[in-house]
């Protein structure tokens, strides 16, 4: 009997710790390389969006600089006709001082007589229109003077609360980013791609020049996203040793020329929309609900800076789904 005993205290204990042993087993299961990667692939869209945002936050900044600086232009010459103004009007003041004592009667006494009176009253009636004038031109001055000033205040206070978000969004990518790399690492033993090889020609040029033939600026735009390849993901950066997607497809079109914004929804915004069979070298494609953006080189082909850790590549316009196509006017 002792014995059973012992066999089920034995059972028991072994159950137990079956039990208590399994569970911390499981939580210490490393994740899978396709786990990781799932992963990384999510965090990867998510954080794309926070730099887009990030992004936006930059160019919108830039456009609230460009407005302040011509407030202050505009304030300048204000300031100068307001200060010639008020001298104008205490120059009438000082004038119907030293006058003030002449009336009808002196007017009538004077030289001249009665015959010059209505000429007087003319003259007199033209000054006093004139001062008026003044006056009402210096009160109007003031008053756009003082406009310009209050929405040059507007404008610097929005720019000062933007900058601190700025700041607080450019710490949540650092963390989030550190936090990405690490799963890299965990998957792929680094947290980035190697730099690519960059492809020489016979004559020993980059492969910059083996663009296709496209003329006009829309072969420039194409000429320079071939001189990007293998270069890395750099979030924020538009070149030139690093992209993000809209950071890219900006220096593509700055080099022929033209000026986009570093944000892929305010470039889909200044862009002609056009459909996929319309679509030509140089024309943008818009993927992920405006989250990522890519530039057309033909051949059903497009170069863009996919995504952190990764480098500037060449691929299926297909790389996911298309949201649209857009022309850089």
């Amino acid at each position: 009997m002792s014995s059973l005993r012992n066999s089920l205290r034995a059972l028991v204990a072994a159950g137990l710790a079956a039990v208590l042993i399994a569970p911390a087993s499981a939580a210490q299961a490393e994740p899978s390389p396709a786990e990781l990667t799932q992963r990384i692939e999510k965090s990867s869209t998510e954080l794309e969006r926070v730099v887009e945002s990030y992004n936006k936050l930059t160019e919108d900044i830039k456009a609230n600089k460009a407005a302040a600086a011509k407030l202050t232009a505009r304030i300048g010459p204000l300031e100068a006709q307001t200060a010639q103004s008020r001298a104008d009007v205490g120059e009438i003041a000082v004038t119907a001082y030293k006058t003030g004592r002449l009336d009808t009667a002196n007017a009538l006494l004077s030289a001249g007589g009665p015959s010059n009176l209505l000429d007087r009253l003319d003259t007199l009636d033209q000054l006093t229109r004139q001062r008026q004038q003044r006056i009402s031109g210096f009160t109007e001055s003031q008053r756009k003077l003082l406009d310009q000033k209050a929405r040059l205040d507007a404008t610097l206070a929005k720019q000062a609360a933007q900058a601190k978000q700025l700041a607080a969004g450019k710490k949540k990518i650092e963390k989030d980013l550190a936090e990405l790399y690490e799963m890299r690492r965990q998957a792929y033993g680094r947290a980035t791609e190697p730099p690519a090889p960059r492809a020489k020609s016979k004559s020993g040029e980059s492969s910059a020049e083996q663009a296709p033939a496209v003329s006009g600026r829309a072969g420039t735009a194409v000429r320079y996203a071939y001189g990007a390849l293998g270069k890395p993901y750099v979030w924020a950066a538009d070149g030139p040793n690093g992209y993000d997607c809209s950071g890219l497809t900006s220096a593509a079109w700055r080099a022929a020329g033209k000026s986009l914004p570093h944000n892929t929804k305010m470039q889909w915004g200044v862009v002609s929309h056009i459909s996929r069979s319309e679509l030509r070298p140089g024309d943008l494609v818009f993927y992920n609900s405006l989250g990522h953006v890519s530039l057309y080189v033909g051949g059903g082909q497009v170069i863009h800076a996919p995504t952190f850790g990764r480098n500037v590549e060449k691929r299926d316009v297909d790389l996911m789904k298309p949201y649209g196509y857009g022309r850089v006017r």
